[in-house]
């Protein structure tokens, strides 16, 4: 009996002494904290629709002596047209990314009507319409930069700008006079800008690695100009730099694909 009782005190002590040791020995817990993701290149693409207007239209031409009066019916503007772009692009981290894009703008039909008051000679006041026609294009290259202000149900809200290079062309344009039965017409012509992009978007996780992109863009496009005005009478040609469009810009709407290399 005091064998046993013996023992069990000497157990009792061991326990007790190697308890906290062997608790000493035990690893920490882990604890994973989920740190925010860095870097990845992706591909993009898109495609959507133009909605464009042109502040001004000026010529040499107007500022003929014998012109008493002028003014626009319809000061003009273009139907809407059909856009595409690729790119290529970086995600930074979960808030911020950049791409660099390249993109076609298709043909837009372009109309405005104007009045002309002048002095014909002699005396004789005469007023007359031109109705002006043309298609405008261009490519238009930029460099964008996203913040994506969080994403909520699988849907991320972004706010963008980028600044780059339009190359801008007007051609088949027309100019006629159906008062008088005359008009005129000038050739293509190309002209680059600076253009700058204000974006908004939503971009929908579809997969792992693809990205739904609904997007809208302002877009400045800079300047554009015909090349030099001929009358279809070559007898009342006049010495002119072509028509210029100032200060075409656009609201366009696109649909898109981002697709994660990583």
């Amino acid at each position: 009996m005091f064998n046993i009782g013996r023992n069990a005190l000497f157990a009792a002590l061991l326990v007790g002494v190697a308890g906290p040791a062997f608790a000493a020995d035990m690893p920490e817990p882990i604890i994973e904290v989920e740190q925010p993701s860095f870097g990845g290149w992706y591909l993009r693409g898109h495609i959507g629709m133009s909605n464009q207007r042109v502040k001004t239209l000026d010529t040499v031409l107007f500022d003929d002596p014998a012109i008493i009066d002028r003014g626009w019916l319809d000061k003009g503007g273009f139907g809407s047209a059909p856009i595409f772009s690729v790119g290529v692009g970086y995600q930074y981290n979960d808030f911020l990314r950049g791409d660099i894009t390249a993109e076609y703008r298709g043909s837009a039909n372009f109309n405005a009507l104007d009045y002309v008051t002048f002095d014909s000679g002699g005396g004789v006041i005469v007023t007359n319409t031109n109705d002006y026609r043309a298609k405008k294009s261009e490519w238009l290259f930029l460099a964008n930069a996203y913040a994506d202000v969080g994403t909520f149900y699988g849907i991320t809200p972004y706010l963008g700008a980028g600044i780059g290079a339009s190359r801008n062309t007007i051609s088949g344009f027309r100019d006629t006079n159906i008062i008088a039965g005359g008009g005129g017409y000038a050739g293509s012509e190309s002209k680059w800008n600076f253009a700058w992009a204000l974006h908004a978007g939503l971009g929908i996780k579809a997969t792992e690695r693809m990205t739904v992109d609904l997007g809208y863009s302002f877009v400045n496009l800079g300047d554009a100009r015909t090349g030099t005005i001929y009358n279809d009478d070559p007898a009342f040609n006049r010495p002119n730099d072509g028509m210029h469009f100032k200060d075409i810009t656009s609201h366009d709407f696109k649909l898109g694909v981002r697709y994660s290399l990583n």
